[in-house]
């Protein structure tokens, strides 16, 4: 049975940031993921672009920006921008999914990160307060591995639940989670017809939906430019009302949205010349999920830390996008927005599970309410998280304590001195 340090649970933003942190501090990491490419819900979920992860602040009667995410997430996020894979240029929070994937790559391998792709968590064995193995359903049969930390970077908490440690989903009163959403491209389009008409479609797309044409639920029609010539990017369906960590849920809503995006294509074909020649290029090969299990965590982090734009003394993460909650029962979405020069903080005690002690939680099942959780589950945040994860792996091996036991002061330190911001 082979050892590892450290093993990062899910290959998304927060499990990469994670397992580069680490191993960059000479720690041994196994990063297993579920599909065959690094990056998650960019990648297997067509989530983009980056939502906003910088403020400005006055001082001596000038602007300053103030990146909140830095560290590894501004690394990444840069050489996405400078594109050295596929040479698509342009600056800006899009990117390719495909340069992701290959940077990802390359970073691993820089830093000596051991991958497993195509590796689903099918089992954990736990003793008391501690993890002492994961298995892996993989081509090749199980696969068990151990490690002195893990890190539950899935998004869906997988490896807190197979623990039987405890999480809660969605809102409060009825356990409804924001709706999932099937994102998807149409190419051959007549952008800059498109961008000269934004304004027709809403009004045309709410008429249709108050006439009962249009079963989607979204109130209008979410969409975003890409690097790619005539292509525009749509995260715009909507699927209310299921359990994401339900598989039958899950299942149906696959479904539920092809057939929205169905819907959505013939809707622009017939009613705006832009999309006149418009073809569906692809749907997302996953439904993105923005919500379902939240860790038990030794601090819930709530809206009301939020608002205060709280600072904790042990805060390992930073952000001031907004309280974004499309709405768990159909239409409408309804934001709290955070002012310029205002931040909130992310402890960590956030990312530690209340009944266990060796292992952390990075990425949007950190422990926090609904609304909280609607602020800090963006990408960048997700980064952040994994990073200060993959840090406290570090420092928990080369103190010999629990990654919960790690002293936050010296994490806090060792995350600043390599250009992450902590608040």
């Amino acid at each position: 049975m082979q050892h590892f340090d450290l093993i990062v649970i899910g290959g998304g933003q927060a499990g990469c940031s994670a397992a580069l942190s680490a191993a960059r501090q000479g720690v041994s990491v196994l990063l297993c993921e579920a599909s065959g490419a690094l990056g998650g819900a960019a990648n297997v979920a067509l989530v983009n672009p980056y939502m906003k992860y910088a403020t400005y602040v006055e001082a001596n009667g000038e602007q300053k920006r103030v990146e909140l995410c830095a560290g590894i997430f501004r690394e990444i996020h840069e050489a996405l921008e400078n594109d050295e894979v596929y040479g698509y240029t342009g600056k800006g929070t899009s990117f390719h999914e495909e340069t992701m994937k290959v940077i990802f790559d390359r970073k691993m391998q820089e830093a000596g990160v051991t991958v497993l792709f195509h590796a689903k968590l099918c089992g954990v064995e736990r003793e008391g307060r501690l993890i002492k193995s994961v298995t892996f359903a993989t081509v090749g049969g199980n696969l068990t591995f151990t490690a002195d930390s893990y890190i539950d970077a899935t998004g869906d908490a997988i490896a807190i639940d197979l623990a039987g440690s405890l999480y809660h989903v969605g809102r409060e009163g009825d356990n409804l989670c924001q709706p999932m959403t099937l994102c998807f491209r149409l190419g051959n389009v007549d952008v800059e017809l498109y961008d000269k008409t934004r304004g027709r479609i809403d009004p045309v797309y709410r008429k249709l939906q108050a006439e009962g044409k249009l079963k989607n639920p979204r109130e209008d029609v979410l969409i975003f430019h890409t690097r790619i010539p005539g292509v525009l990017h749509f995260n715009t369906t909507r699927i209310v009302k299921l359990d994401p960590t339900n598989p039958f849920d899950r299942s149906r809503a696959e479904m539920m949205a092809r057939e929205q995006v169905v819907e959505m294509f013939h809707f622009l074909r017939d009613n705006f010349e832009a999309f006149r020649n418009a073809d569906l290029l692809f749907t997302a090969a996953e439904i993105g999920v923005r919500e379902s299990r939240m860790i038990d965590a030794r601090h819930i982090l709530t809206a009301e830390d939020l608002i205060a734009g709280t600072k904790f003394p042990d805060a390992i993460a930073a952000g001031n996008y907004d309280m974004d909650i499309h709405s768990p029962d159909g239409t409408g979405t309804s934001h709290h927005w955070f002012p310029e020069g205002f931040w909130y903080t992310i402890p960590y005690r956030s990312l530690l599970p209340r009944d266990l002690d060796n292992m952390a939680v990075a990425g949007r099942s950190v422990g926090s309410t609904h609304e909280a959780q609607a602020a800090i589950r963006i990408m960048p945040i997700c980064s952040c998280m994994g990073e200060a994860a993959g840090m406290a792996a570090a420092i928990a091996r080369e103190d010999g304590v629990c990654i919960a036991d790690v002293d936050t002061d010296k994490l806090r330190a060792r995350l600043v001195a390599v250009g992450a911001f902590v608040g």
